[in-house]
């Protein structure tokens, strides 16, 4: 399933995300020569319909044409049968953000290919990784870690100061990646929007440019760090909408990712059920579902039942179905 290329292949800087299956033929890892040698290394596309990223570094290749990188760059252009149909996955396929080595699930192509990278990755001793993606629902620019390490915040905060600590899902490219170097997923709003273009454009060239990423301790006062503490699910067997009133178990409000990244009282309305059986699953990092600690109906409203604060609710209902309604977090402070 996956090519591996060695030099720029002829037409990519002219085509457009939804042209790289025609292009490529499938997943291609790219290695670019830089002045420095250890690789920086992006992934994008693992979300057929986040094009962001490659956007991003599609402007950044054509401002380096006919000069060096300043280090070696290694890409991942990811699921691009998907995002020749626009799509964040196909129907049959795996989420390609869920199927790096450390995920939940096992014994597909897809677990090969990320691994066949990581050990490729691995030989050529990366010295950051990151993967670019977009949000469906109303959210900032942020970054994500998977380990509260000073290395990885120095990274993530020279995207953002609004930095999202997790450990699930599983079997996602900057977790699979912690263990060669700093790693950090960076977020930056919906598809489509320029600005999001030009943020992750100059954040990869800032990194480019780094000679080391720093050891000491960020300070508190430069960093919002939040722990995403559960996944928030619509239970298989319940339907659902947004502003839709009776005709579904559970209509959400029509502008529930407004309350993305602020922070909600116990007793938050988030919708009405229309169905006695109606409740939301809340997966903790343990994988149990403790929506009963987070949410409660009272009235016909389904309301939230301690202070939380959601990030990535999504108004996608195939993001809903495909992955989740969005997570929960809390603040976490560095010691």
């Amino acid at each position: 399933m996956l090519q591996i290329l060695e030099s720029l292949p002829e037409g990519l800087l002219q085509a457009e995300a939804g042209e790289l299956l025609e292009l490529l033929g499938g997943p291609t890892l790219l290695h670019l020569p830089g002045r420095q040698p250890r690789p920086l290394f992006v992934s994008v596309l693992l979300h057929g319909n986040e094009d962001t990223g490659f956007c991003a570094l599609r402007e950044l290749l054509r401002a380096y044409q006919g000069r060096d990188l300043p280090r070696a760059l290694s890409v991942f252009l990811g699921n691009l049968p998907a995002a020749a149909r626009g799509l964040r996955r196909l129907e049959g396929q795996p989420d390609y953000n869920r199927v790096w080595p450390g995920s939940d699930s096992h014994g597909l192509p897809e677990h090969a290919m990320m691994r066949r990278i990581c050990e490729e990755m691995e030989r050529r001793q990366p010295f950051a990784a990151i993967d670019v993606h977009n949000n469906t629902g109303l959210n900032p620019h942020y970054a994500c870690i998977n380990r509260i390490d000073h290395r990885f915040l120095h990274l993530a905060t020279l995207f953002s100061r609004t930095v999202v600590y997790f450990t699930r899902p599983r079997g996602v490219a900057s977790q699979a990646f912690a263990r060669l170097c700093p790693a950090v997923t960076v977020e930056c709003g919906r598809p489509g929007q320029e600005h999001g273009v030009a943020h992750a454009r100059d954040y990869l060239d800032a990194c480019l440019h780094l000679s080391q990423i720093p050891v000491h301790p960020v300070a508190a006062h430069d960093v919002d760090l939040f722990h995403s503490v559960v996944t928030v699910k619509v239970p298989a067997g319940l339907s659902f909408g947004f502003g839709q009133g009776d005709e579904v178990d559970i209509d959400f409000l029509p502008d529930l990712d407004h309350l993305n990244f602020r922070e909600l009282p116990a007793g938050t309305a988030l919708a009405r059920v229309h169905r006695r059986q109606a409740r939301l699953e809340a997966w903790n990092e343990r994988g149990r579902d403790v929506g009963d600690a987070y949410f409660r109906i009272e009235d016909g409203q389904l309301r939230t039942r301690r202070p939380v604060m959601p990030s990535m609710f999504t108004l996608d209902a195939r993001v809903v179905r495909q992955d989740c309604l969005g997570y929960l977090m809390e603040r976490y402070e560095l010691m």
